[in-house]
């Protein structure tokens, strides 16, 4: 199911995943958020960055529980836990701000 950001084509697949990782910019996690009914603010920001240099670092998309420890850690307790970050992700914070962050689903996530 493609989208269409700034008049170019990006693939995704059929539960809005980027196809190519290496297509992703912040118009695209915009236009995601956008058909989600989401309006991304510096809070969003925050974990996506922080989950794309996660990412860059393992090499793999963090479930819930780590990434709530691990913001926890970097941005401290009133943002690591999963209250805060259900109010961001509705749809669920490892599932919802990967997806935003261009990549892939996150192991252990149903």
């Amino acid at each position: 199911m493609p989208i269409v950001v700034n008049g170019q084509t990006i693939e995704t697949d059929e539960e809005g995943y980027l196809a190519n990782r290496t297509e992703w910019n912040e118009d695209i996690a915009k236009e995601m958020a956008r058909v989600d009914n989401c309006e991304l603010s510096q809070n969003h920001w925050e974990v996506i960055n922080f989950l794309r240099e996660y990412y860059e670092e393992y090499q793999i998309a963090p479930a819930v529980r780590v990434l709530t420890k691990a913001i926890g850690k970097k941005l401290g307790p009133d943002k690591g836990n999963s209250k805060y970050l259900y109010e961001l992700f509705p749809y669920g914070p490892a599932k919802q701000a990967c997806k935003y962050a261009g990549l892939p689903k996150p192991t252990g996530c149903v």
